[in-house]
């Protein structure tokens, strides 16, 4: 072939070639401009929200541990102390690993069903640092991480707040084992229905701004289940079973207030004005309760007692735990006045009156307490009332039916399903100590060490 027959079919050849590029250079040239557009557009987390997020869930934990774990201790006998600790640092131990393995799925896996998250999550499948949560505000969004580790401890103390109601006389291995059951059958489904935006619940338009019914009733009703089931502690309504330190019940009281603003404020997944109402509502409603409970107890008794102004103070953290970035501050206060009266009723009067041994009244201030703060946040969201006001279309009338239909839904999720779980766990492994191993206490029974050395 000659040189000027070789050149014209080369450029032939590079003319069509061009010919039958020129579409897809076209199409880079134009999703080129395209994909950088997206990329600019995806939201990216703010470190600030970052940080206060963290913050907030190490918060939550330290309401845990010692928080929760030294208000209880402090509400036992001297004898069960150490058992009441590693009660609660083992079930929040072993609810963060399930919650990391299946529990994040099960609540917040994506799966469009209204009870349940689904599997696509489990061992924190796609969870990595790049991807990201949703917050409140349309466009903001925080690390994935630091919500499923802020999801991790509500997970990890609410069926810690179960143990309260039954300490002194149970299982070591039978708390444990029933907690895990209840966190995987109870706790992941309400958690999805009210919280998941795919969630029954959650579709209803209940308001539940930090776990009124996921938390508190949820925890109150198992409790109440399990100190029936488990029945009363030998000697009682006989034998001294006073608070073996008040001291320690202040403490640990005192932890879980100061815990409780991540708790509340975290809850708004955002540094921003709703997480800051949160937390003023948090500081005065639990400050209501306290006078309020103290009050009432000067009027009924004579004195105000510590063991009062500690229970009036979580009374108060639980009835604006579901309102916290919902009601106004005025209607928050005027919560944490109503609550004390009722909740001391309960722990009181109905409690005498019914002979239920509930150690450390979870039932009478945690599942009373949280029922009134679910219902009343329906009514304190008014704006008219100082609150941030109603979705178009929905009335006090109609938001109050709403709440009401979650804590009825929750009351009855849970109490069949924990009493299914305790009939479960008592034919496996029992849930009672042996009439020996309670009078000795639980700390040595079970293991082996003493709290106080004379």
């Amino acid at each position: 072939m000659s040189i000027s027959k070789f050149s014209s079919t080369f450029a032939r050849i590079c003319a069509a070639s061009a010919a039958l590029l020129a579409p897809a250079v076209a199409f880079a040239q134009e999703a080129a401009p395209a994909a950088a557009a997206a990329a600019a557009a995806a939201p990216v987390p703010d470190k600030g929200d970052t940080a206060f997020m963290f913050i907030s869930t190490i918060l939550v934990l330290f309401m845990l541990v010692p928080g929760l774990a030294l208000f209880y201790g402090g509400l036992v006998r001297t004898k069960n102390m150490l058992s009441v600790l590693m009660q609660c640092t083992m079930i929040g131990a072993v609810v963060m690993l399930i919650w990391v393995i299946y529990g994040y799925s099960f609540a917040f896996g994506g799966s469009d069903s209204p009870y349940w998250g689904g599997t696509a999550k489990m061992f924190l499948a796609g969870v990595s640092t790049a991807t990201t949560a949703a917050t409140f505000s349309k466009g903001v969004v925080i690390p994935e991480f630091i919500f499923m580790l802020f999801q991790m401890t509500f997970a990890a103390i609410t069926p810690a707040l179960i143990i309260g109601a039954f300490a002194e006389r149970i299982k070591f291995s039978a708390a444990v084992l029933f907690c895990a059951l209840w966190a995987t059958f109870v706790y992941f489904p309400i958690a999805h229905m009210v919280w998941d935006s795919n969630g029954m619940l959650f579709k209803m338009g209940a308001l539940d701004f930090a776990g009124g019914t996921v938390v508190h009733i949820n925890a109150g009703i198992a409790g109440i289940v399990g100190a029936l089931l488990v029945g009363k502690r030998t000697g009682y309504g006989k034998d001294m079973m006073a608070p073996h330190s008040m001291t320690l019940t202040m403490v640990g009281a005192s932890m879980l207030w100061v815990g409780w603003f991540g708790f509340n404020a975290g809850s708004n997944l955002e540094a921003s004005g709703g997480a800051m109402l949160a937390t003023v509502n948090t500081f005065i409603a639990t400050a209501a309760a306290i006078v309020s409970w103290s009050l009432v107890e000067t009027l009924a008794r004579g004195k105000a007692s510590m063991l009062g102004g500690a229970s009036g103070m979580v009374a108060g953290l639980v009835a604006i735990t579901p309102a916290a970035g919902i009601a106004g501050p005025m209607g928050a206060i005027v919560m944490g006045l109503a609550v004390s009266p009722l909740c001391y009723f309960f722990v009181s009067v109905v409690k005498n009156k019914f002979g239920y041994d509930d150690t450390a009244d979870v039932f009478g201030v945690h599942c009373v307490g949280g029922i009134f703060g679910a219902i009343a946040t329906g009514v304190f969201a008014s704006a008219s009332l100082g609150g941030v006001g109603y979705v178009e279309g929905v009335t006090m009338g109609s938001q109050v039916v709403v709440q009401l239909t979650a804590v009825l839904t929750t009351i009855i999720w849970c109490g069949v399903g924990s009493a299914i779980l305790y009939k479960i766990v008592d034919v496996v492994i029992g849930l009672r100590v042996s009439v020996e191993a309670e009078r000795e206490g639980l700390d040595l029974a079970t293991h082996g060490e003493a709290a106080y050395h004379s």
